[in-house]
């Protein structure tokens, strides 16, 4: 769906959810903001093709946090680039993203059991990526209040919770939110992260008010997908839950 010109947000259905990650893209290359679930890469390029990405390289990929259906497609996507695209994330998800630590969310049993449901180049990639990695996957690590050159500027807004390197994404030329999982979209209401999936929801909530600092008028949320119109609003409601 576009946003605004530049900007789209995808629609991909992975059967038990629906995700939503978000493109930003114009005639030299494009930007991938999260990869979905291992598996998910080549219908993420086919829906950012659809957007209006074409042929022209993927630049970038930026990780909002360390979640398997947000990072889980990285190796693909990796894989399949003749120049890998520059891969940033959060100090406090880096260390995750790289395989020098374990995801926080999921124990190594229950990883290994979802492992074991993939072919085998999708599970060799995961593996070679985030298991037994030669290289470090995050080239370029992001910081709170930090401005990326990135298609007319993206600001990183860092929202601790839902994981500790969870990021938030301010795209000025839109006025558009990426919120990754800080908030979802349920029957078309904003609210705040699932508690089952926020170790710290104490601190999710109180992360929301740093949004506040923003023009917002779309919010894009990987779950729900996009809210637009008395967002700022919205959002204020929900911090006082905090």
């Amino acid at each position: 769906m576009r946003i605004a010109e530049g900007i789209d947000m995808l629609s991909l259905n992975l059967g038990p959810m629906t995700i939503h990650p978000t493109i930003l893209f114009d005639k030299e290359s494009w930007i991938l903001i999260d990869t979905g679930m291992p598996g998910s890469a080549s219908a993420i390029r086919e829906l950012a093709k659809q957007a209006g990405a074409g042929s022209v390289p993927l630049s970038a990929i930026i990780l909002t946090h360390q979640d398997l259906d947000h990072v889980g497609g990285l190796p693909e996507f990796l894989a399949a680039e003749d120049e890998s695209p520059i891969i940033y994330a959060h100090e406090d998800d880096k260390d995750v993203i790289n395989g020098a630590k374990p995801m926080i969310k999921v124990s190594p049993e229950r990883l290994a059991s979802l492992l074991e449901q993939l072919p085998v180049v999708t599970r060799n990639q995961f593996e070679q990526t985030f298991l037994d990695p030669s290289n470090p996957n995050v080239e370029s690590t992001i910081a709170d209040g930090e401005k990326l050159p990135i298609a007319g500027g993206l600001t990183v807004i860092h929202t601790p919770g839902h994981t500790p390197g969870h990021v938030c994404l301010y795209h000025h030329t839109s006025k558009t939110l990426i919120a990754g999982d800080a908030m979802v979209v349920e029957d078309g209401e904003l609210k705040g992260p699932r508690a089952a999936v926020t170790p710290d929801m104490e601190q999710a909530l109180k992360s929301l008010k740093k949004l506040l600092a923003f023009d917002i008028e779309t919010v894009i949320c990987y779950h729900g997908g996009h809210v637009q119109g008395d967002v700022n609003k919205r959002i204020a409601a929900l911090t006082e839950q905090s």
